[in-house]
């Protein structure tokens, strides 16, 4: 398979190019500074440099359209503040959804977060309640498309070693952590799970092997 990752630089991205380049997948990963080339080749992938908040969906459409999937992993990340989350977290999905549906590469994976889909208790930090609102709506965007889309919304991501066991479920689990690791596992056995297309699923650690929670998410 030839995989679009969206956010290419990013620590589930790296992880999960890695993953899928060492299966024998093709991985392009999509960065905003040529600066983060090297590492991206380091885990097998071939960087292209592509600002989605600057970008036009035409700049995406060639990429694209020589993928089998696509997964959006782009985040404004940490410090950035609420418009970020727009820019990046809500219209880099949308564009890159937008992308997809043109050239008709169907399989689309979303990394969402836990706490999506509901109103921010009263009193949350502005950036955070931006963050799960631009989320929500990403969401909300992706579902209308005609795209073989699934989301997944993992819990509190830690930089610990994955365990290879988690709990992957329908909304709504209970909060939790997730290493970044078994994030990217999860993402990579989600692409060739057909049957989890139009399901949004939520991921925490847990006692059941990846490739069994995937085969049984959404049966």
């Amino acid at each position: 398979m030839r995989i679009v990752i969206a956010g290419g630089h990013g620590k589930i991205a790296l992880l999960l190019a890695e993953r899928l380049t060492g299966r024998g997948h093709s991985a392009i990963a999509l960065i905003r500074n040529s600066a983060h080339a090297p590492e991206v080749y380091a885990t097998g992938a071939e960087p292209v440099v592509l600002d989605l908040e600057r970008a036009l969906v035409t700049d995406l459409t060639a990429t694209v359209q020589s993928a089998d999937a696509v997964v959006f992993a782009a985040g404004g990340g940490p410090g950035s503040g609420a418009a970020r989350k727009y820019t990046v977290d809500r219209d880099g999905s949308v564009l890159l959804a937008e992308a997809a549906e043109r050239v008709g590469t169907r399989r689309f994976l979303q990394i969402s977060t836990m706490g999506a889909g509901l109103a921010p208790a009263p009193g949350t930090d502005e950036v955070w309640a931006a963050y799960i609102d631009a989320k929500t709506q990403a969401e909300d965007d992706l579902r209308s498309r005609d795209l073989d889309w699934t989301i997944l919304r993992p819990g509190r991501l830690l930089d610990s070693p994955g365990t290879g066991s988690v709990t992957l479920a329908p909304p709504r689990l209970e909060r939790g952590d997730i290493p970044r690791a078994d994030v990217a596992a999860v993402l990579a056995e989600l692409l060739d799970a057909g049957h989890t297309a139009g399901h949004t699923l939520e991921l925490v650690s847990g006692d059941t092997p990846i490739e069994a929670a995937v085969a049984a998410a959404a049966r």
